[in-house]
């Protein structure tokens, strides 16, 4: 019998760079505030891209101070100032942080709120600084509510499964061009992200043109890795020219009823809203394939 559901949900976003990521955080947390949902879109990717992708001014993006750089608030609510720890130092390792987006949060628009995080160094089995504490303590730890949603854009590459900031995620979006290598780094992170515990994992194939699904086939006969069995469901975005056109403030896509990308972006965030239930067990063989034709 299916136990009720916590309340909100977190997705975490990950991928190689350079394959849509960030676009696609964007305009998921555009679509979800814009259905009522309360959206805090989380940026972890040092490049921080995500305040102009949402339509942040750069006046306003470059006053932005990253979460990890609070050394007060990492101190007040870890114990330890930054940069003065030491081996045995006692860290509060759930620090409560249900104040940090009134705190630092940006308010982007009705119902969507930025966090900025900061690059999160030592990732892996590296030091156990005041910084990372905090950072994971945010992501993990921040209670949700009813109708409340995280969207973690995470930095390219999936070196964040193994510090396990993923975990208490409910939904992995890995995003993947058509590109082999892509692909190869998707399939990579599908694994650590069922070791992370992440129920649903879904491979998210950006850029697809005319005969993408060909290129799919043809990944699986090159490499012998199937992402229709390692993914809950394969969705293809298709290409969408007019996104260089809008760039940075590419959420505007999204008020262009004719564009395919919008109305499959759409149709993902209400996946996302409502997801399967995972309780049987069995959810990993359950793989459907979900194309979206321009």
């Amino acid at each position: 019998m299916c136990q009720p559901q916590a309340p909100g949900f977190r997705v975490v976003i990950t991928g190689k760079g350079g394959v849509g990521k960030t676009t696609l955080t964007s305009c998921l947390a555009s679509v979800l505030a814009k259905n009522g949902i309360n959206i805090l879109a989380v940026d972890e990717d040092p490049q921080m891209n995500l305040p102009h992708a949402l339509g942040v001014g750069f006046e306003a993006a470059a006053r932005i101070v990253p979460l990890n750089r609070h050394a007060d608030y990492i101190e007040e609510k870890t114990g330890i100032r930054p940069g003065k720890s030491g081996w045995g130092a006692l860290f509060k390792l759930n620090p409560d942080v249900d104040d940090v987006v009134e705190r630092f949060g940006l308010k982007v628009a009705e119902n969507l709120n930025l966090l900025v995080m900061g690059t999160v160094r030592q990732a892996g089995g590296g030091c156990l600084c005041a910084e990372n504490v905090l950072l994971d303590a945010t992501i993990r730890h921040l209670a949700l509510r009813n109708n409340e949603a995280i969207l973690l854009d995470t930095q390219a590459g999936v070196e964040h499964f193994g510090r396990a900031l993923a975990k208490g995620f409910g939904q992995c979006l890995v995003v993947a061009d058509t590109s082999f290598n892509a692909l190869s780094v998707a399939c990579h992170a599908a694994g650590l992200a069922r070791q992370s515990g992440i129920p649903l994992v879904y491979l998210v194939v950006s850029k697809v043109v005319a005969g993408g699904g060909t290129r799919l086939q043809q990944f699986k006969k090159e490499s012998g890795q199937d992402p229709g069995a390692l993914f809950d469901a394969v969705i293809e975005l298709p290409a969408e020219t007019q996104l260089q056109t809008l760039d940075p403030d590419v959420t505007r896509i999204m008020d262009d009823r004719h564009s395919a990308y919008a109305a499959a972006v759409t149709a993902l965030a209400s996946r996302l809203n409502a997801p399967p239930c995972t309780c049987g067990g069995d959810h990993h063989h359950a793989h459907e394939h979900h194309h979206t034709h321009e």
